[in-house]
């Protein structure tokens, strides 16, 4: 084979495999979510993903769920939990620290971690939310940079402005990821009716919760 020939068909190789971000498919009685975690926070999106391989997550609840806020689940004391118990003191026995970077912001969609009121920030090693959130206006979020001194930048602001989200959770919780698919199940869920503590009155479990297999890509020339 000639040496140019040769050239020619390593050139038309696969040289290269593009990295793709874990995906998370989560299960539940109300239909399929997909969550993509973040690499810039390894610490929290690798925690999930070893929960995930442990099927840790099958069978708990979305035992918190506010319209136009978010859904949260994940207490390991939500798998068989009887009506009407109070949920949400479930933990295991370490936290996550807290990887809160200005980029990742609590837009609608938003994947977060849930914390207690600690002063490093650090947050629960199994419950998560997921944002639903609202719309809102320059002036809430102008009241909102001042009593935080956070200041939204111009793509922050739209996104706040013109898809929602909630932007007062900014720099106190850890965003670790975001709905790819499935915002419309999340909405169903959010929407449910509940008790007082935003239990839903029927429970909703996360079936199954399992890593995505990666698919390779290829470039060519």
């Amino acid at each position: 084979m000639k040496k140019g020939f040769l050239s020619l068909a390593i050139l038309f190789i696969a040289i290269n495999t593009f990295a793709q971000k874990h995906k998370i498919k989560i299960e539940t009685d109300s239909g399929t979510i997909i969550v993509m975690l973040y690499d810039n926070t390894p610490l929290n999106s690798n925690n999930m993903v070893k929960l995930a391989k442990e099927h840790f997550y099958d069978s708990t609840l979305f035992h918190r769920c506010i319209p136009s806020f978010v859904i949260q689940g994940g207490d390991p004391q939500s798998k068989n939990a009887k009506p009407g118990q109070m949920l949400g003191n479930g933990e295991l026995s370490y936290k996550v620290p807290a990887e809160i970077n200005e980029a990742y912001y609590h837009k609608r969609g938003a994947l977060g971690v849930a914390r207690d009121n600690n002063p490093d920030k650090s947050g629960s090693a199994c419950q998560y939310y997921i944002v639903v959130g609202k719309k809102a206006t320059d002036e809430e979020l102008d009241r909102i940079a001042q009593q935080t001194g956070r200041k939204f930048t111009p793509e922050q602001r739209e996104m706040y402005k013109t898809t929602g989200g909630t932007p007062h959770l900014d720099g106190n919780y850890t965003v670790f990821g975001e709905v790819l698919e499935g915002m419309d199940v999340v909405e169903k869920i959010a929407n449910a009716a509940g008790d007082r503590s935003n239990r839903p009155n029927g429970d909703i479990h996360m079936k199954s919760v399992r890593l995505m297999k990666k698919k390779k890509k290829f470039l060519f020339f």
